[in-house]
């Protein structure tokens, strides 16, 4: 991918982009993304830190570390999911949701199925893991 994909939260405060390949897509059904997102899912691109900016807004910018080795971040005025990642790491996860910019991604995955919401169905031929598969691979 050569184009620069744009994002923002809801309120329009925060504002990022990404440039460089998105590694991977992902539907992520683990209670933690079902709640920070109020969805049966979470669906993210992976990139490498390097290949994400935020553009606008820094100052308005939270960070939750939701496990011991996951931050969180989010607009801090209206609550939109920005990313997670394992600090560190090199890697990053932002939501699709917040694109500005059309984007096809030409593969998804669905992770910790193990865990998903009991009412929802995954109906699509998307490949499906117990867990997740790693935040690059």
């Amino acid at each position: 991918m050569s184009e620069i994909l744009e994002g923002r939260c809801l309120c329009g405060a925060v504002a990022f982009e990404v440039q460089g390949p998105v590694e991977r897509v992902s539907h992520c059904h683990c209670s933690m993304c079902r709640k920070g997102h109020g969805a049966a899912f979470a669906t993210y691109g992976t990139v490498r830190a390097a290949q994400h900016r935020f553009t606008q807004g820094e100052a308005h910018i939270g960070r939750y570390a939701s496990s011991p080795t996951v931050e969180r971040c989010f607009c801090t005025r209206c609550g939109s999911p920005l990313l997670w990642h394992e600090p560190g790491s090199g890697w990053l996860a932002f939501p699709l949701g917040a694109l500005e910019t059309a984007w096809q991604p030409e593969q998804h995955m669905h992770i910790f199925v193990d865990s998903k919401a009991p009412w929802f169905e995954i109906t699509d031929h998307w490949p499906q893991f117990a867990r997740s598969t790693g935040a690059h691979e």
